[in-house]
């Protein structure tokens, strides 16, 4: 592999030999546990990491049936999918090009506003959640 290139697997063929059975769960979980280590580097996916560890345990004392637990919980773990999907997002794009282009500062856009919605989606409904455990009672 030339030094000077980052892409790691330049000279290895993508399929070179199928893997099969137990030993692609097994490398799929840490290709996996890899994708959340990078994510952990990310500011945004730590902070929203940190909440997740106290909201999750708190939807269990909030939540007052299996489906308000599991929803509370949901939304939680919804928003750590889309921050993850949007760093790889912006990750592939930069890996293209630093340059300024409107194709990619859209698709940059595109994966913040998905964060977002995701995460005004979880303010929702842990307020409902919240009004509804202590005022509406």
């Amino acid at each position: 592999m030339n030094q000077s290139d980052p892409t790691p697997h330049a000279e290895t063929p993508m399929h070179s030999k199928p893997v099969r059975g137990v030993r692609r769960v097994i490398n799929a979980f840490g290709y996996s546990a890899q994708g959340l280590k990078a994510g952990l580097t990310e500011p945004a996916f730590l902070e929203e990491s940190i909440l997740a560890v106290i909201m999750i345990p708190a939807a269990f004392w909030l939540g007052q049936t299996w489906v308000e637990v599991s929803l509370l919980v949901s939304v939680v773990v919804l928003v750590l999918i889309t921050e993850l999907l949007n760093t790889g997002i912006e990750a592939a794009i930069d890996r293209i090009g630093l340059e300024r282009h409107e194709l990619s500062k859209r698709a940059k856009d595109v994966g913040s506003a998905a964060v977002m919605l995701a995460l005004l989606l979880c303010g929702g409904v842990w307020l409902a959640a919240l009004y509804t455990r202590f005022i509406a009672a």
